[in-house]
């Protein structure tokens, strides 16, 4: 047996998994490809034909190295959000954020608070720096703002990671909440305020923006109503400093010249941005009517997904989600206790809800016969 570098000690006690499991893996796996492509929340309506003008001309540049300082994209997010030039850090999507801030603010054993059944990748970071996961119960299915604050003064907890809306069940707090949850925790507790899905719920979910506390990043991406999730590009907003902080660590050229180019342009189309957003909350009507055609419960949602309530335990909804893949419809569903009662649908294009609606009766009633 030959010998081979060694990895560092916290790094060889992880254990070998992945956050997710691709559709594109289980395509290979079956051999098919899906007929419904609605599992991963990403805008099957695709970016707006304008961004798709502008990509198109912007590709013979391609072989020039990106503009490491990002500089068009953040003076074009920084004139959306009314915010300075130096307010504003992008990244390789929110997820490349998320690794980033991470390794800026826990040490191996710091205490950080999230909610249990929260988006997993963000624990994947915290475990590969040595923090130490703290998860509070959902409540109501919603993220309890209560608990995580309780379990932030508890720990001691130098961050908390908060998503609003919400995923994985769609849910939101209104801005007034969020602004009381804010003023009330330690003035050393980094918030994560993750708003992915801020384009696609109620303008009245997002507080103002407000540049003035080293405390709170907040975090949004062109993946989801912007339908770029394939050029994996995100920022993130907060106080000068803060923000000053990420220039230590962050991959300068990570940053595609293509996804910047097209995050301007998706920036300067706010028109077709608002079409996107009409067209998933029509999206969200029709798969809750699906689903209580069906029997079961959908729960509100302010994202471009639905949460369905299987009316049942884990295990069957287990069993709903792994018989719509084997009918070539690609959904996921949450995995934590008592959300697992659930499956989550994305909002796809008609066919692909036509997909859904005509194969759910019979994933139900496999799952029903055993």
């Amino acid at each position: 047996m030959p010998k081979r570098p060694p990895l560092t000690p916290l790094i060889a006690a992880l254990p070998s998994t992945v956050p997710f499991v691709g559709p594109e893996a289980q395509q290979r796996a079956s051999g098919r490809s899906f007929r419904a492509r609605i599992g991963a929340n990403e805008s099957s309506f695709g970016p707006a034909p304008s961004v798709i003008a502008a990509m198109d001309e912007a590709a013979p540049g391609m072989w020039m190295y990106c503009d490491p300082d990002n500089h068009d994209l953040k003076v074009a997010l920084a004139k959306h959000l009314g915010v300075e030039l130096k307010n504003v850090v992008v990244g390789q999507g929110i997820d490349g954020l998320l690794n980033i801030v991470v390794r800026l603010y826990i040490s191996a054993g710091d205490a950080v608070v999230t909610s249990l059944g929260a988006y997993p990748t963000f624990n994947f970071h915290v475990a590969a720096s040595g923090g130490r996961l703290v998860t509070v119960p959902y409540e109501d299915d919603r993220e309890s703002l209560d608990g995580l604050l309780a379990a932030v003064r508890r720990e001691k907890a130098p961050m908390v990671y908060l998503s609003n809306p919400d995923n994985p069940m769609g849910t939101w707090w209104e801005a007034t909440e969020i602004e009381r949850f804010i003023a009330a925790l330690p003035e050393t507790t980094m918030l994560i305020l993750d708003e992915a899905y801020g384009e696609t719920g109620p303008a009245s979910a997002l507080p103002p923006i407000d540049v003035s506390r080293p405390n709170v990043l907040r975090m949004r991406t062109f993946s989801k109503a912007y339908g770029l999730a394939g050029l994996r590009c995100g920022y993130a907003v907060g106080e000068e400093e803060t923000i000053a902080d990420f220039e230590k660590i962050r991959d300068h050229y990570g940053v595609s010249r293509m996804a910047q180019i097209a995050g301007v342009a998706a920036l300067a189309d706010q028109d077709y941005l608002k079409t996107v957003a009409n067209k998933v909350a029509a999206g969200r009507d029709r798969i809750s009517a699906i689903a209580r055609d069906n029997g079961l419960e959908p729960i509100a949602s302010a994202t471009n997904f639905v949460t369905i309530d299987c009316k049942a335990d884990a295990d069957f909804a287990l069993k709903v989600m792994q018989n719509l893949l084997a009918r070539d419809v690609f959904i996921r569903k949450p995995m934590a206790p008592v959300l697992n009662r659930c499956i989550r649908v994305s909002v796809g294009l008609d066919h692909e809800l036509d997909v859904f609606a005509e194969e759910l009766p019979k994933a139900l009633a496999a799952a029903r016969a055993g």
